[in-house]
């Protein structure tokens, strides 16, 4: 008995050595029928980021209808349960434990929010859910730890805040030649995953920051933040902020006649912008990868998509719209690879293969293995110029280190 022990004890301690991707995660089967996925989401419906999580609700309803309407995935229709977050962590952790104890979700998809969705996540890992891509950049969302097997649950294809800022803002300084370079984040965790992204990006180019600021959550007034960016002279302003935030940032520099270059996250790419914002977003750049679906634009497919959601929801398709959809798309590829005898096992086993092709949205294609949960890590920049966003680089990687 004493010799089972210890070779069990040693068996234990060699595979807590083994790195993530190596060991097995404990899988639930849960949320599956002979006719029906059962797929949760929790998004931003009544919060500050409303008007990310109704065009991400409704593209992921758009999705869901058109697969069911072609008669689901190996014969199962997705049934998507929708819980709104408000944005704020708490109730996304009590909307989790629903999706998860009561309606007994295959996989939480495309939840919205960094601060919403890591206070959630850990629920979903330790129960054995799938979380498949958040609509953040966050890090923790695809980043897997030796030793944590649970972590091989977790994908996004949503290119980091870190990089994508670290690319966009060296981009910047080295064409327009800037050499004072700020920032104004959000005090979160998405505000600073946009920090890090500049520092690295400020010292890629062997410059120093001259103003750092930053602001809480929910904050109105940014008069101190830009004034203390105005006194150091700032030429570039990098935004680790959202809607609302970016717009106030904006308006109220220009109001005071400082006019740096502003470039905004992925958080910034929003119609939101410049339909709010007026005139004085203009210049403004953003990283991004889909591009914002205008009904006039020169794609026919994408004029095609864009008509048919207004059609059907009565209102202009965004660019979260399009993450809706193709995240929605993104899983059922999955599940179609993982074929008929559909579990939680056979689908992370699909997706350790997984290649997601280019899209009409202008997203790149995005590859994913039993190492890499980050299906796509390049960007593009964006720029609102006669209040429109048009694409103005192509797609660059980040640095190697």
């Amino acid at each position: 008995m004493l010799f089972r022990s210890a070779a069990l004890l040693g068996s234990t301690v060699a595979l807590a050595a083994l790195p993530a991707a190596a060991q097995e995660p404990k899988v639930t089967n849960q949320g599956i029928t002979p006719t029906e996925i059962v797929l949760g989401t929790h998004q931003d419906l009544s919060g500050p980021i409303k008007s990310w999580g109704v065009p991400v609700t409704n593209g992921m309803k758009m999705a869901v209808e058109e697969v069911n309407a072609a008669g689901g995935i190996n014969g199962r229709k997705i049934r998507l349960i929708v819980e709104d977050s408000g944005y704020d962590p708490k109730r996304a952790v009590l909307a989790t434990q629903k999706l998860v104890e009561k309606d007994k979700i295959f996989a939480m998809l495309a939840p919205m929010g960094s601060p919403t969705v890591l206070a959630a996540q850990d629920i979903l890992l330790e129960a054995g859910v799938p979380q498949l891509f958040p609509v953040t950049s966050a890090e923790f969302t695809y980043k897997m730890e030796a030793g944590k097997p649970q972590e091989r649950l977790k994908f996004n294809n949503v290119p980091p805040y870190t990089d994508s800022v670290r690319a966009g803002a060296r981009h910047l300084m080295q064409e327009k030649k800037l050499t004072k370079p700020c920032v104004m984040y959000q005090d979160d965790e998405f505000g600073k995953n946009v920090l890090d992204g500049f520092t690295q990006a400020v010292a890629d180019v062997k410059l120093k920051p001259v103003a750092v600021t930053s602001y809480k959550r929910g904050a109105t007034d940014f008069s101190s933040q830009v004034a203390k960016m105005k006194a150091a002279s700032c030429d570039l302003v990098v935004l680790g902020t959202i809607i609302r935030e970016t717009i106030g940032a904006i308006a109220e520099s220009r109001k005071t006649g400082f006019n740096p270059v502003f470039l905004g996250s992925s958080a910034a790419y929003t119609d939101l912008i410049h339909k709010l914002g007026g005139k004085a977003m203009d210049g403004l750049y953003a990283t991004m990868t889909t591009q914002h679906p205008y009904l006039d634009e020169a794609s026919q497919p994408l004029r095609f998509w864009a008509t048919k959601y207004k059609t059907k929801f009565n209102e202009d398709p965004t660019t979260f719209s399009a993450y809706g959809y193709t995240l929605v798309d993104a899983f059922i590829r999955g599940a179609q690879k993982a074929g008929p005898n559909l579990t939680t096992d056979s689908f992370i086993k699909a997706m350790d293969t997984m290649t997601i092709p280019a899209d009409i949205f202008g997203a790149p294609e995005a590859t994913f293995s039993p190492t890499k949960r980050l299906g796509n890590d390049m960007m593009r920049l964006s720029q609102i110029q006669g209040g429109r966003w048009k694409v103005v680089s192509d797609y660059v990687k980040p640095p190697a280190n």
